[in-house]
């Protein structure tokens, strides 16, 4: 398993041109990481928070810890934190499912959501159980030249928008994710025109890319997966919800049952890996962040469309690149799974997945199961044949991971 001397000969261009871009993302990770112990600090986290819980449990004083301890770091007045979330998924429609109501209306401003979130909608992917069988209403406001369309705001929202969604990642896009500024600035514009509307963020795979999130940016309530930049790469499930308490208490009737809300759920895993990952995640988001910058110095010069290029301001953890064909697509994602810690001698071969319109290839060799702030990359099997790369859990690892990704693709053209 080498690598060509082309290919080495770029590693080294693109790691002295990336430099000051990596002293920028690790100052980012050491202020989230002074936040988070000044946090753990003013909490009071002790090992007595690690222990697990059965049945009820009523007063689990390492769950009400850690909610505690994620409202704090996420300037919030509540949390809902908890391994019962499947997915982020699954966390965001606990949110939208919690909170709105038959003849409400649910607005996306940034064009049609994420494949799994169609679904939950249920207009453009219809789905048993889906919003629309509930009596809520949809309406999404186009990306314009993929920006959200600010000054369509206002054309959007009607006397029952009760809410609007803002998806910080791209999605399977080739739009630039949202920045902190981009989501003030949409914030802003909505509480202009209709200062009762909620506004809900999509949060997965955000966590600490800035020094802010977005509920410092004006946004009522958001949520995200522990699988991803929030479990730094230890988290063995979950997800979370952050925003304001009656918003958060609405979300948690729908997690568990109306009347009783945040106060059940046992700790069936060990805490300690929740409080220790959410400890590691600025760390670990920026050796994601470092991967990325990479990926993208290394395929802009092989001569691909790559979004966002290694200059570029970051929203998320994604790296997009578009590789025009089937074949490299699936060559790409075999070169990561050929460099996976787990299960590198599988090939990753496209499938019909849950929840998406069409079929998806997946290369991801994790320790936990589809966790994405590990080394991965997938992607849908339809033009422009766009893969989106993420994570790592360490930067040295991602280097690799993505030289066999281009050394695969080469390999083809050979």
């Amino acid at each position: 398993m080498t690598f060509s001397k082309k290919l080495l000969d770029l590693k080294q261009q693109v790691l002295e041109e990336s430099a000051p871009f990596f002293h920028r993302i690790e100052g980012i990770a050491e202020e989230n990481t002074l936040k988070v112990l000044d946090a753990m600090r003013e909490c009071k986290v002790s090992d007595a928070h690690f222990n697990t819980t059965s049945g009820y449990a009523y007063d689990d004083i390492g769950r009400g810890k850690l909610e505690e301890l994620y409202a704090r770091i996420f300037a919030a007045e509540r949390a809902l934190v908890r391994t019962q979330f499947v997915s982020g998924t699954h966390a965001l429609a606990t949110v939208l499912f919690g909170i709105l109501r038959p003849g409400d209306e649910l607005v996306s401003l940034t064009g049609k959501p994420y494949d799994t979130m169609q679904t939950v909608i249920g207009y453009d992917n219809p789905s048993l159980g889906s919003l629309k069988e509930f009596g809520i209403l949809y309406d999404e406001l186009p990306m314009a030249d993929g920006k959200v369309d600010i000054k369509g705001i206002a054309g959007k929202l009607k006397s029952n928008t009760r809410m609007v969604l803002i998806q910080r990642s791209r999605g399977y896009s080739m739009r630039s994710p949202l920045s902190i500024g981009d989501i003030r600035e949409i914030t802003a514009e909505v509480k202009r025109v209709k200062p009762d509307c909620i506004c809900f963020v999509d949060n997965c795979y955000g966590e600490f890319v800035d020094v802010e999130e977005p509920t410092q940016a004006g946004v009522d309530i958001m949520a995200g997966s522990l699988i991803k930049n929030p479990g730094g790469g230890i988290a063995p499930t979950g997800g979370y919800i952050v925003g304001k308490k009656e918003l958060v208490e609405l979300a948690s009737y729908r997690l568990t049952a109306p009347g009783m809300g945040d106060e059940l759920g046992a700790s069936l895993s060990n805490n300690r890996l929740l409080f220790q990952g959410l400890f590691l995640a600025p760390h670990v988001v920026s050796q994601a962040i470092k991967g990325a910058v990479f990926a993208a110095g290394m395929f802009d010069r092989l001569g691909y469309k790559t979004l966002p290029l290694p200059s570029e301001e970051r929203g998320d953890i994604i790296q997009a690149i578009e590789l025009g064909s089937a074949e490299k697509l699936k060559a790409f994602c075999g070169g990561i799974q050929k460099y996976s810690p787990v299960d590198s001698f599988a090939a990753p071969e496209p499938w019909d997945m849950p929840g998406y319109a069409d079929q998806v290839i997946m290369a991801a060799g994790t320790f936990v199961q589809g966790a994405s702030i590990e080394f991965s990359a997938d992607g849908p099997l339809r033009p422009p044949y766009n893969v989106y790369l993420q994570g790592g859990l360490t930067f040295e690892h991602a280097v690799i991971g993505i030289l066999g990704a281009a050394q695969a693709i080469e390999d083809l053209n050979s």
